[in-house]
C-alpha cells in the first residue's frame, strides 16, 4: 500500500469527527435508505410538498406503496410525521368541539377514522417491500462480495512476476471495469476490501513492463479523471441544497476510488486536493445539522414556555363564564402560537405535544363540567321562574289590592333572588311575569286614583310644612323650640305621599331640621329623644299595651347593646397596641363602644318617658 491509500484511510478515520465519513460503506447504506436528518433536513428547509387534509397524505402513500420504484425512508417518514399531526390536530378540534357543545368529558370516545385505517394498510405493504428489498439487497452484497474477492485473487495471481503482468495487461483492464461494475457490498467488508484491492492493482503497476508512453498515458488519462472528481468536488461548495451536496459527495468518492492511479510524484498532491474538498462540504454538512439542533432546541424553549403559561391559566380560578371566555381565548391564542413553532429534538418532541395536550385538555374539561353544571342550573332557574309566571297570572285578577298587592311584590323579591336561565327562554319568562303584574297594579292604580287624589294634597301639605320650617329658620322666633315640635306634629300628622316623591320630600323635612337642630345647638341624641317624645303621644293614643311593647323592645335593645359593649372590650384587651395598624384598630374600637354607650344612654332616656308617660 502507498502513501496515497495510508493517506486516505487516515483522512477517513479523521473525518469521523467531521461528519459523516465518507466512503464506500457510507455511500452503498444511503443507496437502501436516506439518514433521518436528511429527511429531517429537507422539511425544515421547506422543500416538501404541504399536504393539508389526511387525504391527501393517504393519496400519495398509496401511489408510494404500489408504485415499481422501491419506497424511499425519507418521504415515507416524512408522510407519517404529516398524517399524524394532521390527525391529532383534527382530534383536538372535535373533542373541544364536544366539549364546547356541553359533552361528558367521561363519555367521549374516539371515533374510526377510515383515512387512518387506509394509511396503516398501506403503511404495512410499504413495510413488507422494504423488507423483502433490504433482504434481496443483502443476498446481493454478498454475491458482490464474493466477485469481488475472486477480482482481488485474479489480479493478486498477475502481479507475480513482470512477464506475467505484462502478459495479463488487457485482462487486468479487463478485472478493472468489471469491479467497477460491482456496486453494493457489506459495509463491514467495505473498508477491507477496497485497501487489497488497491494493494495488488499499484502492485501489478509496478510489475508492469509497458513501454514509456503507454504507461505515461494510463497515468495521464487516470490524473484527467480524478482532476474532474476535484474539480466537481469542489463546485459542490456553492451548492444551497446542503443535503443533495454531501450525497453527491459520496458518489465522488466512490468514483474516486474506483479511478486508477496516478503518477507516484502526483498521487498525494491530487488527493489533498480531493480531500480539502471534501471537508469543506463535510463540514458545511455538519454545521446544517448543528443549526436544525439548536433550532429544535430553541423550539423547546418556545414551547415549554406555552405550556408553562396554558398550565398556569388552568390553575386560576373561573368565577363565572365570562372568567371561562377570557381563558378561553387566551388558550386558543397560545394553540395558535404552538402550531407556528417547529419541531422539538425527535426525543422530547412527543413529550412535549403531550403536556400541552394535557394542560388544554385539563382546562376545556374542566370547563366542559362547568357549563354542565351551569347549563342544569339554568334548567331548574327557569323551572323556579315558570311557576312565579304562573303564580302570577293567577293573582292578575284580583281584586283584593292589599293582600294581592303584597303577594305579587314578594313573588318579585323571589324572582331576584333566582339566578340567570338561557336568553331565549329568560326574555319571554320576564315578559309573561311583568304583563301580569302590570295587569294587576294597573287596575289597582285605577280603583285608587282617589286615593292618589289625597296623596299629592298630602304632598302639598308637607311642602307647605316645609316652607314653614325654612322661613323660621331664615327668621327664629322667641320660642323657635317650641314651634319647630309644632310643625314636626303637624308634619307627623299627615297621611302618605306619592311614592316617587316620598324619599325628596322626606330628605327635604329632614335636611331643613337638621339645619334648625344646629342653629339651636340642639344635640343629635336630644333630638332624636324629642322627637320619641312627639311620637310617643301617638303611641300612648293607642293603648297601654302600645307603650309596653314599646318599652319591651327598648329594653331587649338596651341589653343586646350591653352586650355588644362587653363583647368589644373583651376584644380591646387582646389587641396589642404596638403597631401603628394597632392603634388605628384600637381607635376604631373604642369609638364604636362609644357610640353605644351614648346610644345606650339614649334609649335608656327614651324607656324613662315611657314611664313617665304611663304615670
Amino acid at each position: 500500500m502507498d502513501s496515497q491509500e495510508k493517506s486516505l484511510e487516515q483522512t477517513m478515520e479523521n473525518e469521523k469527527n467531521v461528519e459523516v465519513t465518507p466512503n464506500e460503506a457510507t455511500a452503498q447504506k444511503e443507496q437502501v435508505e436516506t439518514t433521518d436528518n436528511a429527511a429531517e433536513a429537507e422539511n425544515a428547509s421547506g422543500q416538501r410538498k404541504v399536504y393539508k387534509t389526511k387525504a391527501e397524505v393517504v393519496e400519495r402513500i398509496k401511489e408510494i406503496a404500489h408504485a415499481e420504484e422501491i419506497p424511499q425512508k425519507d418521504e415515507v417518514d416524512y408522510l407519517k410525521t404529516v398524517f399524524y399531526k394532521l390527525h391529532f390536530a383534527e382530534r383536538e378540534a372535535d373533542m373541544k368541539a364536544y366539549l364546547d357543545a356541553g359533552g361528558d368529558p367521561a363519555a367521549y370516545q374516539v371515533k374510526p377514522d377510515e383515512n387512518e385505517n387506509a394509511f396503516k394498510a398501506e403503511m404495512t405493504i410499504i413495510k413488507e417491500r422494504r423488507a423483502k428489498q433490504f433482504e434481496e439487497q443483502e443476498k446481493l452484497k454478498q454475491e458482490n462480495l464474493k466477485k469481488k474477492l475472486d477480482i482481488i485473487e485474479k489480479i493478486k495471481n498477475m502481479a507475480t512476476s513482470p512477464e506475467e503482468a505484462n502478459k495479463s495487461y488487457q485482462e487486468f483492464k479487463q478485472l478493472q471495469q468489471e469491479w467497477k461494475e460491482i456496486k453494493m457490498v457489506p459495509a463491514e467488508n467495505a473498508n477491507e476490501l477496497w485497501r487489497n484491492y488497491q494493494l495488488y492493482v499499484e502492485q501489478f503497476y509496478d510489475l508492469l513492463k509497458l513501454n514509456s508512453e503507454a504507461r505515461e498515458y494510463d497515468f495521464k488519462k487516470n490524473l484527467e479523471i480524478k482532476t474532474k472528481l476535484c474539480e466537481a468536488a469542489e463546485k459542490l461548495a456553492d451548492e444551497d441544497d446542503v443535503i443533495s451536496a454531501f450525497h453527491q459527495l459520496q458518489e465522488l468518492h466512490q468514483e474516486y476510488r474506483e479511478s486508477g492511479p496516478v503518477a507516484k510524484e502526483l498521487r498525494e498532491g491530487i488527493w489533498a486536493r480531493f480531500k480539502a474538498a471534501s471537508t469543506v462540504i463535510n463540514k458545511k454538512h455538519q454545521q446544517h445539522f448543528e443549526d436544525i439542533r439548536a433550532k429544535e432546541e430553541d423550539n423547546l424553549n418556545k414551547k415549554t414556555e406555552l405550556c408553562e403559561k396554558v398550565e398556569a391559566i388552568a390553575k386560576e380560578e373561573n368565577k363565572t363564564s365570562a372568567d371561562w371566555e377570557n381563558h378561553t381565548k387566551q388558550i386558543i391564542e397560545i394553540q395558535t402560537e404552538w402550531k407556528t413553532i417547529g419541531f422539538a429534538p425527535q426525543k422530547m418532541n412527543v413529550k412535549i405535544f403531550e403536556r400541552f395536550r394535557a394542560a388544554c385538555d385539563d382546562f376545556f374539561g374542566r370547563k366542559s363540567a362547568y357549563f354542565t353544571q351551569m347549563k342544569k342550573e339554568f334548567t331548574e332557574n327557569a323551572e323556579k321562574k315558570k311557576a312565579l309566571v304562573e303564580k302570577a297570572q293567577a293573582l292578575k285578577d284580583s281584586t283584593e289590592w292589599k293582600a294581592t298587592s303584597d303577594k305579587l311584590i314578594a313573588l318579585q323579591k323571589e324572582w331576584k333572588t333566582i339566578g340567570m336561565v338561557p336568553k331565549k327562554y329568560g326574555d319571554q319568562l320576564w315578559n309573561d311575569f311583568l304583563a301580569a303584574c302590570n295587569h294587576f297594579f294597573e287596575a289597582r292604580n285605577a280603583a285608587n286614583a282617589g286615593a292618589r287624589n289625597e296623596e299629592h294634597a298630602n304632598l302639598d301639605k308637607k311642602k307647605a310644612v316645609v316652607e314653614k320650617l325654612k322661613a323660621l329658620l331664615e327668621n327664629p322666633v322667641d320660642d323657635t323650640q317650641a314651634e319647630v315640635r309644632k310643625l314636626t306634629e303637624e308634619y307627623n300628622s299627615i297621611g302618605h305621599v306619592p311614592y316617587k316623591e316620598k324619599d325628596k320630600i322626606f330628605n327635604e323635612y329632614h335636611e331643613v331640621l337638621d339645619k334648625i337642630f344646629k342653629e339651636l345647638n340642639i344635640s343629635t341624641a336630644r333630638r332624636r329623644l324629642n322627637n320619641f317624645k312627639i311620637n310617643l303621644k301617638n303611641v300612648a293614643k293607642r293603648g297601654e299595651d302600645a307603650l309596653d311593647n314599646e318599652r319591651t323592645r327598648l329594653q331587649r335593645r338596651a341589653e343586646q347593646m350591653k352586650q355588644e359593649i362587653q363583647t368589644y372590650e373583651n376584644n380591646l384587651g387582646f389587641l396589642n397596641a404596638s403597631s401603628k395598624k394597632g392603634n388605628s384598630l384600637i381607635d376604631e374600637m373604642n369609638r364604636k363602644v362609644q357610640k353605644l354607650k351614648d346610644d345606650l344612654e339614649l334609649i335608656k332616656q327614651k324607656i324613662k318617658a315611657i314611664d313617665s308617660e304611663e304615670k
